[in-house]
């Protein structure tokens, strides 16, 4: 029973690519001495996998992400000696399953296998346009610079030059446009940080004045906010402009998504206090809950959230949790710039949970999907995706 769940870890830390030396030996020393392949029990194995994928693989998977609370934790790899020594007997049995079905049946002959025509896919990187006062506009991304008298760059982030004053008069705007299959960080002028997800864009001033309200818009797109408290600027508060809302607040930390081919707007607090309103409705949010806007209704809807799921963008990670997967094909989309669809609509409304490196080829993702029977195959062809 130990070599099971051994070499069910061995499977899932090679799923996860952070397998060593040594243990990539000893998975390829299991082909030939682990007792379940030899022929005279190999039928029975294929079986019993075959069985167990019968089972609600979701639920148990989600019944151990409850017990160790691993959608809180920044990693997607638990500590392995803990793990199993507080959860083994329960994670052991899924993880098993999980591993041995893809150990097993992905090596069947009768499985569909993907279909790469041609893939100029890339991986989403760090990379804006910055529009100017004037309108002229400056290309951002890895390996170029830019300065100017108020605002310095590296292809990575632009950082404005708070100690530059200027009059209200004279107070330009700039825009900062993220394309899809991109992400930025900015500094605005009054110390508050702006991370960017794919294809969003960010009106701001290039100063702002003392004592006075200092707005911002979000004119599409998501982006977290880590906002410079009002404390530090004389009491002045901030505000962020979207659509159809206004989020007002003091010092904190929140999150808001307004994409323009989703129909409602999300904001979600982890720090500290803000007001919603959207014209006929205020609401005041607390920490780990989020207001949802209907672009077709009046009303303010407010829930609890796990905010880490909800901001688990800017930390390089895509967490789906019971996420139908016509809207993870909206998240993919945005990142890898590729476009989606479903060969079986119907399909789209299947839910995966999961926890997903951003860095990873969008081959490597799909083939995880695949792989715990959510699609049978998927087709790449140019910058188009179908997934059957």
């Amino acid at each position: 029973m130990n070599d099971i769940f051994h070499l069910s870890k061995l499977i899932i830390k090679k799923k996860l690519k952070v397998l060593t030396d040594a243990e990539k030996e000893q998975l390829q020393q299991f082909g030939s001495e682990f007792p379940f392949s030899k022929k005279q029990n190999f039928e029975n194995i294929i079986q019993k996998v075959s069985d167990y994928t019968l089972i609600d693989k979701n639920k148990a998977w989600l019944a151990i992400l409850e017990k160790t609370k691993i959608a809180q934790d920044t990693s997607v790899v638990v500590p392995m000696r803990r793990f199993w020594y507080k959860y083994g007997a329960a994670a052991a049995a899924v993880l098993a399953l999980f591993s041995l079905s893809y150990f097993f049946l992905d090596k069947d002959t009768g499985v569909k296998t993907p279909v790469v025509v041609s893939n100029p896919i890339e991986i989403g990187s760090s990379k804006a346009t910055l529009t100017l006062e004037d309108g002229s506009t400056v290309t951002l991304e890895k390996g170029t610079n830019y300065k100017s008298n108020t605002v310095n760059g590296n292809g990575e982030q632009i950082v404005y030059d708070g100690k530059v004053k200027e009059s209200a008069a004279k107070i330009g705007t700039n825009f900062l446009t993220i394309p899809r299959g991109g992400q930025f960080f900015v500094t605005l002028a009054d110390g508050t940080k702006v991370w960017l997800n794919s294809e969003s864009q960010l009106k701001y001033p290039v100063a702002f004045l003392e004592g006075e309200t200092r707005q911002v818009e979000l004119l599409y797109g998501e982006a977290y906010f880590e906002v410079s408290p009002s404390t530090a600027h004389k009491g002045a508060k901030f505000k962020v402009k979207t659509q159809v809302q206004n989020v007002e607040v003091i010092g904190t930390e929140f999150n808001v998504k307004a994409y323009r081919d989703e129909s409602s707007i999300y904001t979600t607090l982890v720090k500290g206090k803000v007001a919603i309103s959207n014209g006929t409705s205020k609401e005041i949010l607390k920490p780990n809950q989020q207001s949802k806007i209907n672009l077709n209704s009046s009303g303010i809807a407010i829930t609890e959230v796990n905010v880490y799921n909800e901001t688990s963008w800017r930390k390089g990670l895509f967490v789906f949790k019971g996420m139908p997967l016509k809207d993870i094909a909206k998240v993919l989309s945005r990142w890898y710039d590729v476009d989606i669809i479903f060969a079986d609509p119907a399909l789209g409304n299947e839910k995966f949970n999961g926890v997903l490196n951003k860095n990873q080829k969008i081959e490597d993702i799909l083939t995880t999907i695949k792989n715990i029977n959510f699609i049978n195959a998927y087709e790449i062809k140019e910058h188009k995706i179908t997934i059957k």
